[in-house]
Parts: C-alpha cells; structure tokens; sequence
C-alpha cells in the first residue's frame, strides 16, 4: 500500500535524483533549463498585432516555410534535414498552418517549388485555408522573371529575392538585375521584395534608390554560446550606404553565420523607410522568443519571420501578443 510515508519518501528521493542529475547537465541543457519560459506567465490576448506592406494586411508574426520543407540551420546535426521532412506530412503541415491562421497569423513565406505549390493549394482548395503567401524566389542575370512568375501565377500575394541570391548580385556589383526583378514583381500587382543575409544589400539598394515595398534581412543578437566572441566595435561608426559592413563576430569562430553585423543593421535600418522583415532572429533556435522577438521588435523591425513546429505555434503568438502590447522600447517608427 503506498502510504503517506511511502510518498514522502518517494517525493524525497525524487527531488534528490533531480538535483543530482542537474549537476550533470551539460552547459547547453543548463541554458535551456534557465531559459524556459513558464505558460503560465502568458497572458493570451487573442489579438495578434498587424501591419500593411502597401495594401496587404499582414500579420506582425510571419510562419516562415523552411521547417514544413524539410530545411533547417541545424550546425553539424546531420539527421535534422531527414527528421523535419518525417514529422512534416501534409496533415502536418497542414495543422501547423490552420494553427496559424487560428492564432492570428494570417501570412506565411514560403519556398517556391513543386513541393511547396502542390501543398499550399491544397491548403487552399481541399482544406478551406486562407493563409496568405509570399513567395521566395531566384533569379539570374539572365532570367528575373520566371520564378516570380510562377509564384504570381500559383496564387502568391508577393514575391521576394532570395536573401543568398540578394547577397551574390550585391556582392558582384549587380544591382541593376534586383532592380529589375523589382520592377517586374510590381508590374504584376503583387507586393515586391528584397532579402539579405548581409547589411550591403539594403544599403546598397538604398543608395542606388531601388524601391522595394518591403525588404527582408535577418536579424538575431547573438547573445548564444556557439555564436562565438564578438569583435570590438567602433564606438563612433555611422551608418553609410557606402561603407564596408565588418562582422561584429570573430570570422571562422561562431555559428551565428546569418545575422553577423546586429548592431550596425539596428544603426542602420533605422533611417530607412520600408517595411522590414526580420528573419533568423531565433538564431536556429538558440534564442528564446521571449528574448528573440523582444530583441527583434525594440530593434525596429515591423514583421518577423518565424519557423514554427505546430506545438509552438500557440506559445509563439502570445509571446509576441504580450511583446507588442506590453511598454515596447522601440525608437524606430513603424513602418507599416
């Protein structure tokens, strides 16, 4: 008979075997444990924030597509890529995305491929989904229209460059092509976009007066161990459209490989006035989004673009639900 005495004793041994498996926790698993943040200090609003990239209505939470597609940043773990495109099946995906929309997420950006055209139209036509989609997509000196193109035609609401194509067209002094994939996007009445990993992409687009609707550049502080130490930065720096961007990290040291120049994207993207969308700005799931969106929106940023598993998805959006109603420090206006 498991008496009273019995429990104590077993309440005993257990709060023991806690303490003394904590001792063995690793650094990383003592991070997590001291990161978790308690759903019971959420407060649901039921009232996810939105904005307006031209006249699109878009949600401040965007469900980014890399996770339901089978990608992710996962540093060396090799069986992630595998294990994402296991647990996403339709059905998954298409729970994780109906918990959007109940959530109040009404937009999502998405790859453009076979895979990705075939599941959201069935979202769409078999399932009743009304998630909005903007797409990502590449181009080439030679052809900035066809997979811009094929987005519109697939029921995109919007379109944008690549952030890695962004940062090779930047980088090999081609403007003048972003400009035109710009350009076609428009004349397609949907919304338009740029994306970049690195800061010269809206610096340079800004200086060469490009007129996106919206850009796209990822944004995370870097406050994780595996993002490596950071360099020293220049007190008296100013942001320029024509001023070599450094990394704020130690090159061939840290894993925070998307997001390397946080200080000076939160310097500069304050004088510019488009709608921006951060992305990466959990770090691959470094970062707490207590502290990732906190980060994002104080720094500036209009919309974050965040990978979801579906039981993430509720916790997600009162997070930022509490965020943006809550006394937000933010010096950057709105821009949509």
């Amino acid at each position: 008979m498991f008496t009273e005495m019995n429990r104590r004793r077993f309440l005993k041994r257990s709060i023991a075997a806690a303490a003394g498996a904590a001792a063995w926790l690793s650094p990383e698993e003592k991070a997590l444990l001291a990161k978790t943040f308690p759903t019971s200090e959420l407060k649901q609003t039921n009232n996810l924030p939105t904005g307006k990239i031209k006249d699109v209505i878009t949600s401040r939470i965007i469900c980014g597509g890399n996770l339901t597609s089978g990608f992710a940043h996962s540093r060396d773990l090799i069986y992630v890529s595998s294990l994402l495109r296991n647990y996403f099946t339709d059905d998954k995906v298409f729970e994780t995305w109906r918990l959007c929309e109940e959530n109040g997420i009404n937009t999502a950006i998405l790859r453009l491929d076979d895979h990705v055209i075939r599941l959201i139209s069935k979202y769409w036509h078999e399932r009743n989904g009304n998630l909005q989609w903007i797409a990502q997509v590449k181009i080439t000196e030679k052809d900035w229209k066809t997979e811009a193109m094929r987005a519109i035609d697939n029921g995109a609401i919007g379109a944008y460059v690549h952030g890695g194509v962004g940062d090779k067209f930047i980088e090999n002094g081609r403007v003048d092509i972003l400009g035109k994939a710009l350009e076609f996007i428009k004349e397609n009445q949907v919304i338009a976009g740029i994306a970049g990993h690195s800061l010269a992409v809206p610096m340079t687009c800004e200086k060469e007066g490009l007129d996106p609707d919206f850009y796209m550049k990822t944004l995370n502080s870097g406050n994780y161990w595996t993002a490596g130490p950071r360099q020293p930065h220049d007190e008296n720096w100013k942001p320029s459209a024509g001023q070599i961007v450094e990394p704020e990290f130690l090159p061939r040291t840290h894993d925070n490989i998307w997001s390397v120049t946080p200080q000076q994207t939160v310097e500069f993207m304050q004088n510019v006035k488009k709608p921006w969308i951060a992305y990466k700005v959990l770090g691959a799931g470094a970062i707490h989004p207590n502290d990732g969106f906190k980060y994002a929106f104080e720094s500036g940023a209009d919309f974050l673009c965040v990978g979801m598993f579906d039981f993430q998805v509720k916790q997600d959006v009162t997070i930022a639900q509490n965020i943006l109603t809550g006394k937000l420090q933010r010096t950057r206006p709105w821009m949509a």
